[in-house]
């Protein structure tokens, strides 16, 4: 009889790649992995990974029996959705993935309908980017995520994940408050061309959109501070002291204290959930999502 523990690890060598990432993931030290993937080998009796260079690549075999893991894991969490089906309370636990507009404006009302409406759930939050819990998603590390999409920007397509649009939220220039409006979207953009920007960091799907925005617009936008946290931006922008782009959401349904104008074509970002397919119908899954859902409706205006 296979061990299910030693299977798993199996599967996040696969999908992480090397043994220390599986250690951190998993909270076991690298010796004890790889003393346990060796001692899986010796269950199956052949080799399933080898040596290259400092680290570890699959043989045949250890591909083959990553795909049987695989589907041996998923038809353990069935067995789990299949008994909490049959129970008339939503229990249990949720792990949840989100990102930081998400968590400051939806999260608390979801959680308060959530402590109501089902007590006996509950529902672990942690604040990571987008692409870090949709592989935590796939890892079992969490299971939803709240995850956002820019326009013409495609977040990498995980089969075993399902994706549910919850929402999507207009972007907005932002610039100091009592900025004079105008209905020239594009003239309003060009005009920031030698303003001070506050972007996300280099490397995130937000930034990138941003700088292709205005380079459309014909300028590269003088980036001189990098912030993750979108209320830091919303500081800068009312201090004077930057232009940036605000999504709806960060602004959690209150009055917004800088100057918006509409952006050319008017894009709006998507936010959705991803959980795994075999889980998805489970009753605590099933349940967030709900409490989610109703919150994005009272703090955006689809």
């Amino acid at each position: 009889m296979l061990d299910v523990n030693r299977l798993r690890m199996l599967v996040e060598l696969s999908r992480r790649g090397t043994l220390s990432a599986v250690a951190d993931a998993l909270s076991y030290s690298k010796a004890s992995v790889s003393q346990q993937l060796s001692a899986l080998e010796r269950d199956v009796g052949v080799p399933l990974l080898r040596r290259v260079g400092r680290g570890v690549q699959f043989t045949p075999q250890g591909n083959v029996l990553v795909a049987e893991a695989i589907g041996i894991l998923d038809q353990l969490e069935h067995a789990q959705v299949a008994v909490a089906e049959s129970l008339t309370e939503v229990t249990g636990t949720v792990r949840i993935a989100v990102f930081q507009s998400a968590a400051h404006s939806l999260l608390p009302r979801a959680l308060e309908s959530l402590k109501t409406d089902h007590p006996a759930l509950r529902v672990e939050v942690t604040e990571c980017d987008p692409e870090t819990g949709l592989v935590g998603v796939s890892s079992r590390d969490f299971d939803l995520i709240l995850a956002e999409q820019y326009p013409g920007v495609t977040r990498p397509i995980h089969a075993d994940l399902d994706r549910v649009a919850l929402a999507h939220d207009a972007i907005a220039l932002a610039r100091r408050p009592g900025t004079p409006d105008t209905a020239d979207a594009v003239a309003a953009l060009w005009s920031t061309r030698e303003q001070p920007w506050v972007l996300e960091p280099a490397g995130t799907a937000s930034r990138a959109w941003a700088e292709q925005l205005c380079r459309t617009a014909g300028f590269e936008p003088d980036v001189r501070f990098e912030v993750a946290d979108l209320t830091a931006h919303v500081r800068l922008i009312r201090a004077g002291l930057a232009t940036g782009l605000l999504p709806e959401l960060v602004w959690a349904g209150e009055t917004p204290t800088v100057a918006l104008t509409p952006l050319p074509a008017q894009p709006r970002r998507e936010i959705f959930s991803s959980a795994r397919r075999v889980s998805a119908a489970a009753p605590s899954i099933r349940a967030v999502r709900r409490a989610l859902a109703s919150a994005a409706s009272h703090n955006l205006l689809e």
